[in-house]
């Protein structure tokens, strides 16, 4: 009789990775029902053509690999990549650029470095970076204002024409505006936070449906970190460094964005949640994790504050990406069956 063969310790009833990332999947919807309240139609037309065509991508690259596309398309990664873009990106952003950055990140930042498992750097964060630097007018220009300001957000059918259609300059411009962490950067620069925060886009709490976003994104993360999908490191060590960070640099409201924009502005939530925490391309164990989620936090408010990008929150996972396997060198987790874990250089610790 043959036996499988496998070192211990033994785990039962592991989740399947197509189980995990439904589970993803449906802990964004209260982020998403609030972008929809918010914002309009646009970030759920955006998710379903972006995971539409994450799939499509997927399945097509797959064929040419000649690798099984049924077998994969199954565990719902592609989909996954595609969500989290279609929640990332403005929401009038042009059917190409989504596109653009949909294919880019299954394409070529997943399927060209191996498929699932393989890819050093974060899919979506890479598409969304890409379209970024390639076309900044588009990713800056399309983002919606909040209900109840101006004209207020457009109905379904004006939202699809708007996405699909070429006429992109010459729509209404009384749908858009600038994000909350855009606005306060450059109009600090000549008025005081109090004459900043009059702004309709601030609303009466801290950005106009922005912080209700993220608290949505917050409770669907907290969900994951209840079910054990994620561990609560890399969120908390994120969260945490931004508001460090902040506290430290940041307490003159009249000279950079006040601790409440950086938390429950922009896409902070998402990242720290949805984004920083693929198994893939952060790091593995604990201590990593809060080293990994610490640096993210650091460098956004480092590119925020300093940079040329409000939020960053796609460069800052991007770069320390490419930091993880240098923090897993030196952060192995404990051998099963050992209280300490192997760390160091060679030739020390008996190594």
């Amino acid at each position: 009789m043959a036996l499988i063969q496998q070192s211990s310790p033994h785990a039962h009833n592991a989740r399947p990775t197509s189980k995990v990332m439904l589970w993803v999947m449906l802990a964004t919807l209260p982020g998403l029902l609030a972008q929809t309240l918010f914002f309009g139609w646009g970030n759920l037309i955006n998710v379903i053509w972006c995971i539409g065509l994450a799939l499509a991508s997927e399945a097509a690259i797959l064929r040419l690999r000649g690798k099984p596309v049924g077998f994969f398309l199954r565990d719902n990664t592609a989909a996954v990549t595609g969500l989290l873009l279609g929640l990332s990106l403005p929401q009038f952003a042009p059917w190409w650029v989504s596109g653009i950055a949909v294919i880019s990140a299954i394409v070529v930042a997943k399927q060209l470095y191996g498929g699932l498992g393989s890819n050093p750097f974060n899919p979506a964060m890479v598409g969304y970076a890409l379209v970024l630097i390639s076309f900044p007018v588009a990713m800056t220009t399309n983002w919606a204002e909040a209900a109840g300001l101006g004209t207020g957000t457009p109905g379904f059918g004006e939202t699809l024409a708007r996405i699909f259609s070429n006429a992109q300059a010459t729509a209404v411009d009384g749908w858009t505006m600038a994000t909350p962490l855009d606005e306060y950067k450059h109009k600090i620069a000549s008025h005081t936070a109090s004459e900043v925060l009059v702004h309709p886009t601030f609303g009466d709490l801290v950005a106009r449906g922005w912080e209700w976003v993220n608290l949505g994104f917050l409770a669907g993360g907290l969900l994951l970190v209840w079910l054990r999908i994620i561990t609560w490191h890399i969120p908390a060590a994120f969260l945490a460094a931004i508001a460090a960070m902040s506290l430290m640099f940041g307490s003159n409201a009249d000279l950079y964005a006040p601790l409440q924009l950086h938390l429950l502005a922009g896409g902070t939530m998402l990242g720290a949640f949805f984004i920083a925490t693929d198994p893939v391309s952060a790091a593995t164990s604990h201590q990593g994790k809060l080293i990994y989620g610490a640096g993210v936090g650091i460098l956004i408010y480092l590119i925020r504050t300093w940079g040329n990008y409000p939020d960053a929150v796609a460069f800052s996972v991007l770069l320390m990406n490419f930091a993880v396997p240098f923090i897993d060198y030196y952060t192995p987790p404990r051998s099963y069956g050992h209280h300490k874990a192997r760390r160091g250089l060679p030739g020390r610790n008996g190594g």
